[in-house]
C-alpha cells in the first residue's frame, strides 16, 4: 500500500467529503484541505469534517486554495503526489452578485494547484472539478453533451470560471508534462449535500411548510446523479492518469436527464408531502436541460451509475430527518 498521501481540496465539501472517505476506506492517506467559508452554512461543513474524527490516516489544513504559497507549502512538505481538486466557488445565481469570488478561488486558486503540482517531485496526477455549465444551452431531446463539442459559449460567470481552468490546466500539461483530468460534474445529491441545490433546498422548504420557486415554469431537466457514483468516477479517474504531457476532460454525471416536475414528484413521495409550488421564468445564467454523454468515463474505469433518483432521493430524506431531527 502507498504510503504518500492524497490531497484533497474542498475537504470540507459535499464531495470532497465523500470522495476523502472513499480513499481512507481503501487505505490511503489523505489530507484534506479547505476554507470553510460561509458561502453557505459553516455549521454543515464542520459536521462533515467531524465524521473524520478519530481517523489518524487523515489531516486537515484550513486554508485558502488561492494562497499559492500555502497550497505549495504543504503539497511539498507531504511529499504529494496525487491531488483531487474539488475546492471551488460554486453557484450560479450567487455569481451575479458576488463576481470576484469566483476570480479568487475558481481561477487564482486553480493556478495554485498547477504551480504545487508542477513544481512536485514526481508529480503523478491531477483531478480537478470542472462543470457540465461549460456546455452552455442547449435545447433538451437529441444526443447528451460530448466532451467533444466546442464548449465555446458559457453563459453564466461560473461557467466561463470552469472553462477558463480547462484552459490553464491545458496549458501547463503542455508546458511541464504532467498529467491533469478535468471532470465535468453534471447535478450531483445525496447526503451531506449542499443547501443551495435544489432538491436539498426543496427538502428544507417542504418540510418546514414553505412554498418551492419552481425556475425555468419546470421545464428544465438535470442529470442527477447520486454521490456515490460520482465517487466512483472520481476515484477512477484518478487511478487512471493519461500520459506525462496529456490533459483530457471528462464527462461524470448519470446520462439520465430527469425533468425538474418529475423530480418534484419524487421528492414528494419520499416526504410524504405535496410541495406549494410557485412557478418562476428561467434566472440569468441558467441552462435549460443537462445530459451527459459518459462514454469515455465507462470506457476508461468501468464507471455506471446504479442509483436510481428513486433510491437516491429516499436515501438523501432519511439523511436530512436524522441529520436535522425532522
Amino acid at each position: 500500500m502507498r504510503t504518500d498521501p492524497v490531497l484533497v481540496t474542498g475537504a470540507a465539501g459535499f464531495i470532497g467529503h465523500a470522495v476523502a472517505h472513499r480513499l481512507l476506506e481503501r487505505g490511503e492517506r489523505v489530507i484534506g484541505v479547505d476554507i470553510l467559508n460561509d458561502y453557505y452554512d459553516p455549521a454543515l461543513k464542520e459536521a462533515r469534517l467531524s465524521t473524520f474524527n478519530g481517523r489518524a490516516e487523515f489531516s486537515f489544513e484550513r486554508a485558502d486554495i488561492a494562497d499559492a504559497e500555502r497550497i505549495a507549502a504543504i503539497v511539498n512538505g507531504a511529499g504529494v503526489k496525487r491531488i483531487v481538486h474539488l475546492a471551488a466557488q460554486a453557484g450560479v445565481r450567487y455569481s451575479l452578485e458576488n463576481p470576484f469570488a469566483y476570480q479568487r478561488s475558481n481561477l487564482q486558486g486553480h493556478l495554485s494547484l498547477l504551480e504545487a503540482s508542477r513544481h512536485a517531485p514526481d508529480f503523478e496526477h491531477l483531478v480537478y472539478a470542472s462543470s457540465s455549465s461549460v456546455y452552455g444551452d442547449k435545447p433538451m431531446g437529441g444526443e447528451g453533451f460530448t466532451e467533444d463539442e466546442a464548449a465555446t459559449a458559457p453563459v453564466s460567470l461560473y461557467a466561463a470560471t470552469k472553462r477558463s481552468c480547462e484552459l490553464m490546466s491545458h496549458s501547463y500539461a503542455h508546458l511541464y508534462k504532467f498529467p491533469q483530468t478535468g471532470l465535468r460534474f453534471f447535478t450531483v445529491y445525496g447526503p451531506w449535500g449542499r443547501p443551495d441545490m435544489a432538491i436539498f433546498g426543496f427538502t428544507q422548504k417542504i418540510l418546514s411548510g414553505q412554498s418551492i420557486e419552481v425556475y425555468g415554469e419546470g421545464r428544465m431537466a438535470r442529470d442527477f446523479t447520486y454521490i456515490d457514483d460520482i465517487v466512483d468516477g472520481v476515484v477512477g479517474a484518478l487511478d487512471h492518469p493519461p500520459t506525462p504531457g496529456e490533459h483530457r476532460v471528462l464527462n461524470i454525471g448519470d446520462s439520465h436527464p430527469v425533468g425538474l416536475m418529475d423530480m418534484i414528484r419524487s421528492l414528494e413521495r419520499a416526504l410524504g408531502r405535496e410541495a406549494d409550488k410557485v412557478m418562476r421564468p428561467m434566472q440569468p445564467g441558467d441552462v435549460t436541460a443537462t445530459y451527459a454523454d459518459v462514454s469515455k468515463l465507462h470506457a476508461l474505469t468501468g464507471y455506471q451509475p446504479r442509483v436510481m433518483l428513486d433510491e437516491g432521493i429516499t436515501r438523501f430524506v432519511e439523511w436530512y430527518r436524522d441529520f436535522y431531527r425532522v
